[in-house]
């Protein structure tokens, strides 16, 4: 059974540390991780933490010590995870619309570098011919995922380069002498289907045939953790057995074996991580019942963003009777984190806890309304530990000039 923190914890966190507050149960990450671990033992898999879910370098400590690699999207994450201990052949650096000079610091640290961009792939392969081994992202043209906003893979999107494209890529490949050692897609987050990975693993499989020196197929991530009581997360065993399945049968038909590289981020801490807060105010009209609590989306962005749903139980009071309220931050703008959602009776001072806050919690959080952003507290062990103190006033006015 998967871990969880017990409301008692949480409640001695939130009195320890105060609110608004993020906590992580690190027996949840190793929970997490060990799934993917034997989901995939039978093929020879590596998994890196998608970093930009959640950056905390104690946090890329715990991935470093389970033998992770870490994915990046920017040059301050590839250092946070250099920071952390991580090896730089440990480390995949994944941007966008980034200078060529992005490219050229992490060829001087000597990270994995993915490019995504015909002109940028050009540049690379003039400087450094086949001196340094890139990995190049496909863009598949697969629509997937659970929201528009995160579907990385279809035709519009700005990610990768198109799959119609592909002879551009070898052109640039002939003409610089430019080594690529992986073909790597992402198609979006929130996938449920363990079939749009096998497609993608079938159309890069598909163009392996015209890259002789390919060692590296990146399926990237996106796996779906459920966040409603009604839902289901990607089937993992499954999704394991079927990858194993088909690259024994492209091993014995082609005489060629890959590496399979995964980047999974919101799986494998979206639900070690709970978003604590206290209800500061009960407010009534006419037609409804308000929580207004002592934070807003520049703390949660999540549900006002993405539409995200997050379960919130009242912790104080677990077993009062079911109202029904409208939970609303305190920022100047409609801020609403959920509407018509029933909860144990709320009375100010009340502990409301968010559920799966793990990942793009803390990490999209912002300084909006000349708000401080929250503490973090790890928990491991039943020991709290402090990972990131509250902001104070002083850190609004870092940087300004007075």
């Amino acid at each position: 059974m998967a871990p969880t923190l017990s409301n008692e914890i949480l409640l001695k966190a939130a009195k320890e540390f105060s609110t608004p507050l993020y906590v992580y149960d690190e027996e949840r990450i190793h929970f997490q991780y060990a799934k993917l671990i034997q989901a995939f033992q039978k093929s020879d898999v590596s998994i890196f933490y998608a970093c930009k879910a959640l950056s905390n370098i104690n946090v890329l400590r715990i991935f470093r010590d389970l033998g992770a690699g870490i994915d990046c999207v920017s040059l301050n994450e590839v250092q946070f995870a250099l920071k952390a201990g991580v090896d730089p052949s440990k480390i995949i650096f994944t941007p966008n619309s980034v200078s060529f000079d992005d490219y050229t610091e992490a060829v001087s640290i000597g990270v994995n570098i993915n490019i995504d961009n015909l002109e940028i792939l050009q540049q690379f392969g003039t400087v450094y011919g086949n001196t340094y081994p890139v990995v190049v992202r496909i863009n598949p043209h697969i629509l997937a995922g659970g929201n528009i906003k995160i579907s990385t893979g279809h035709i519009d999107s700005k990610f990768g380069i198109s799959i119609d494209q592909v002879g551009q890529i070898l052109d640039i490949k002939k003409q610089t002498g430019l080594a690529i050692k992986g073909l790597h897609l992402h198609t979006g987050s929130e996938i449920k289907e363990v079939d749009v990975f096998l497609n993608g693993l079938n159309l890069l499989l598909e163009l392996s045939n015209q890259f002789e020196e390919l060692t590296v197929i990146d399926l990237g991530g996106g796996f779906k953790i459920p966040y409603k009581p009604d839902e289901k997360g990607v089937d993992i065993e499954q999704l394991g057995e079927k990858l194993f399945e088909r690259l024994d049968q492209f091993q014995h038909s082609n005489n060629r074996k890959f590496q399979i590289w995964f980047e999974p981020g919101k799986f494998l801490v979206s639900e070690a991580g709970y978003f604590l807060t206290k209800a500061n105010i009960i407010k009534e009209n006419p037609t409804r019942h308000f929580i207004g609590v002592d934070s807003g989306f520049n703390h949660l962005i999540r549900p006002m963003f993405y539409d995200a749903y997050h379960i919130i139980d009242n912790i104080s009071n677990a077993r009062g009777p079911l109202k029904t309220y409208n939970v609303v931050g305190n920022i100047c703008e409609t801020d609403t984190f959920a509407w018509d959602r029933e909860l144990p009776e709320v009375h100010a001072g009340d502990i409301l806890m968010f559920k799966n806050a793990g990942a793009y919690g803390f990490e999209m959080s912002s300084r909006f309304n000349s708000r401080t952003r929250p503490a973090e507290v790890i928990v491991a062990k039943g020991e709290m530990k402090l990972i990131r103190r509250r902001e104070t006033l002083d850190d609004l006015l870092q940087g300004q000039i007075l």
